[in-house]
């Protein structure tokens, strides 16, 4: 078993809420390996790079994702709040707004829709993209080491087509 390190676990802890308590152990441990690799980011690689590739209980950082009970929106309120904590806890609160098309095929996928693509389109030429549509909610906060603001997302939702 991977031990997280107690100033991490301090820094994550309002997210515990979100999670019952077995899944919250390896919630820690998924989010310690997606920070810490450099390349694939696929449950088997994290778990790798963490030196637990020969652990018995593989699988349940398999089934995190696909069985698990959480909530991504608590988790959503809990990170804009945090957000709003560090960086802007006096100022005026300026919320940004991004969509963006995954470009997916497959006949299982039924979200996918058929959209305009802003990259590829302009005024005189219009361009559709076949894809999933994701809308993603940015804290747009001054960074006063970066001497800029930056958009700190804190939401990502599917929004499929009309049809």
């Amino acid at each position: 078993m991977f031990k997280v390190p107690k100033w991490f676990t301090d820094v994550i802890a309002p997210f515990a809420e979100m999670f019952t308590q077995p899944t919250w152990i390896n919630a820690q441990t998924l989010l310690v390996g997606s920070i810490l690799a450099t390349h694939k980011r696929t449950i088997s690689a994290l778990l790798t790079l963490l030196g637990l590739s020969d652990d018995t209980g593989f699988a349940r950082f398999h089934h995190f994702l696909s069985r698990a009970i959480w909530f991504p929106l608590q988790g959503s309120r809990i990170l804009l709040g945090q957000l709003l904590e560090a960086f802007v806890p006096n100022g005026p609160l300026f919320i940004g707004l991004d969509d963006t098309i995954e470009r997916r095929r497959g006949k299982k996928i039924a979200a996918r829709g058929i959209y305009r693509d802003p990259v590829r389109s302009s005024q005189g030429q219009f361009v559709k993209a076949s894809g999933l549509r994701w809308l993603s909610l940015m804290l747009l906060a001054p960074i006063p080491q970066a001497e800029r603001v930056w958009a700190l997302q804190f939401l990502t939702a599917l929004v499929p087509s009309a049809r």
